[in-house]
């Protein structure tokens, strides 16, 4: 609705994981650098961990941006399944026709001919799980398999593992210490601060086509880092229903009190 009225293309606040709209603090941008560095230089196992909402999707789907045409890669965005159902969601992402019958071992076979041919051509398979920490014990367990098909010189498929901070106590449980044992690069992806949150917030708008209105007091982004702690998914939320109370009222700036409202109805407390 605010489109026109603020001169966007495209909303600037969306929550869906967008690349395009990655804000590259320096966190976020060490974090991409971690992510790049293990898949590329083959560590077998990467951790990426961080708050709900801490923009870990959208900083997975720059780096597959960037991986180029020489990696193959298995994104698997909701890992709660059964060991066979994973496997057969793996080959699927890789482009390989499962096998007719549900066996795992046939997909194991299946999965292990097609990392094997991707040697000689070259290619780097990667295995990305968002939301590990949904994982059962039984599928890390899985997963830590999958890292033992390998070469005499080298492993057939680099696996990230993606998650909130609940992966972290995970992986500390004894029994999973031959899969802690090999992650070798680990990143925990923090908040913004509040001068970052004004540039992401900046940054957004600007991508999104905006030529400098609204503005936003400094005040207003204040308030939406205390309301937000720097989380940008909770950022985006609070921005996107400020903007529409800015419209409402047909003002080009967005001062505390649109984003007291914004606050207000995201909490459901709006009279």
């Amino acid at each position: 609705m605010y489109l026109d009225f603020y001169g966007f293309r495209e909303p600037p606040f969306s929550l869906t994981p967008d690349p395009r709209f990655l804000f590259l603090s320096a966190r976020h941008r060490e974090a991409l650098e971690h992510l790049l560095y293990g898949i590329r230089e083959r560590k077998g196992f990467v951790q990426i961990t961080g708050e709900v909402g801490a923009g870990k999707t959208t900083l997975c789907r720059a780096a597959l941006e960037q991986l180029g045409p020489s990696f193959r890669t298995a994104l698997i965005l909701n890992p709660v399944l059964s060991s066979p159902q994973l496997l057969r969601t793996i080959l699927v992402e890789l482009g390989i026709e499962p096998p007719g019958r549900s066996d795992r071992a046939l997909y194991l076979e299946r999965l292990n001919e097609f990392l094997l041919a991707q040697v000689p051509a070259g290619n780097d398979v990667v295995l990305i799980i968002d939301e590990a920490q949904d994982l059962s014990a039984e599928l890390l367990e899985q997963i830590r398999l999958l890292s033992n098909l390998e070469t005499d010189r080298r492993k057939l498929i680099q696996i990230v593992l993606i998650g909130q901070p609940e992966l972290r106590a995970m992986l500390d449980d004894p029994g999973l210490r031959q899969l802690r044992q090999r992650i070798t690069v680990r990143f925990h992806l923090t908040p913004l601060d509040r001068e970052e949150t004004a540039l992401y917030v900046h940054w957004r708008m600007q991508v999104a086509g905006g030529n400098g209105r609204p503005a936003l007091t400094p005040w207003a982004l204040r308030r939406v880092h205390h309301y937000s702690r720097g989380i940008p998914r909770l950022i985006n939320a609070v921005c996107d229903t400020a903007l529409l109370a800015g419209y409402v009222e047909g003002v080009e700036r967005l001062e505390g009190r649109h984003i007291r409202r914004a606050i207000r109805e995201l909490e459901g407390r709006a009279s």
